[in-house]
């Protein structure tokens, strides 16, 4: 039996590298998947995927992992990869579903929904961090993804622009607890807050420290967001909606992915 001849990956490709390796491999439509607000414990989950163009087409200035652009430079990569992307999507779980499934299991679906929204069905799919089932196509998790792969890192500015987007306009309807500066992650001012004025809709109660100041922190994770604001309705970019709120820019719907269960995962900052 002979064997496939091995994928180089040329170090001369930069951030482009590997979605090359795989184009010259008969794979032409090589999607990314990244998340954001997985550490957070207040506001949604967002997840997106994208499809870039092939060869120079596909190059976008300034495109690097969001974590590390500034504000300005993640608007600005942003609105290149909306304009150049051959295919993006975006999704958005709120906070109340977060609790309702866990974090791992909304973290996994939302991957999945934003790759079947996207209009280029993807021929291969790399991941950041940890692999996605259920995908009927070939992938690969990558550690560091979205230093390292393109498509990754375009998913990534996705997700964190969406996200700390909706954390801005959460801040006009939950004041004082800082939401548009710390985007809901766990920081000191945030901790004040939450102390001082307690738990809004917003804030993830199965996450440990969110717990604490509601006075569930003895309930089971599921079972921690008090039953009048189970049916909450989150601010998302499609506008109000209870439940997940997909957005697929610019995209026609595919059917979503099936939602498994899972046990909650107690969060953190991640």
């Amino acid at each position: 039996m002979l064997t496939p001849p091995r994928t180089v990956v040329r170090r001369e490709g930069g951030l482009y590298a590997m979605e090359r390796a795989l184009q010259r491999r008969g794979f032409r439509h090589v999607a990314g998947a990244d998340e954001a607000g997985r550490g957070a414990c207040a506001g949604p989950l967002v997840a997106a995927a994208a499809v870039l163009p092939e060869g120079r087409r596909g190059e976008i200035e300034g495109l690097a992992d969001s974590k590390l652009l500034t504000p300005a430079a993640r608007e600005r990569v942003y609105a290149e990869v909306v304009a150049r992307a051959a295919a993006y999507a975006v999704v958005v779980i709120p906070a109340a579903e977060v609790d309702l499934r866990g974090l791992h299991v909304c973290n996994l679906a939302a991957m999945r929904r934003a790759l079947a929204l996207l209009s280029v069905p993807p021929e291969y799919v790399l991941t950041d961090g940890f692999g996605v089932d259920g995908l009927g196509v070939p992938g690969l998790a990558v550690w560091k993804g979205d230093q390292v792969a393109a498509c990754v890192a375009a998913a990534s500015v996705l997700a964190k622009v969406t996200r700390d987007r909706i954390m801005v306009e959460l801040d006009d309807h939950h004041p004082g607890y800082g939401f548009a500066e710390h985007k809901g992650y766990i920081t000191p001012e945030h901790t004040a807050a939450l102390e001082h004025h307690g738990p809004c809709p917003e804030h993830r109660f199965s996450y440990v420290n969110v717990a604490a100041v509601s006075g569930r922190i003895g309930s089971p994770p599921r079972t921690r967001r008090p039953a009048h604001l189970s049916g909450i309705e989150s601010m998302g970019r499609a506008g109000r909606a209870g439940g997940t709120v997909g957005v697929a820019l610019g995209e026609r719907p595919r059917p979503s992915a099936p939602v498994g269960e899972d046990v909650a995962m107690e969060g953190g900052v991640g």
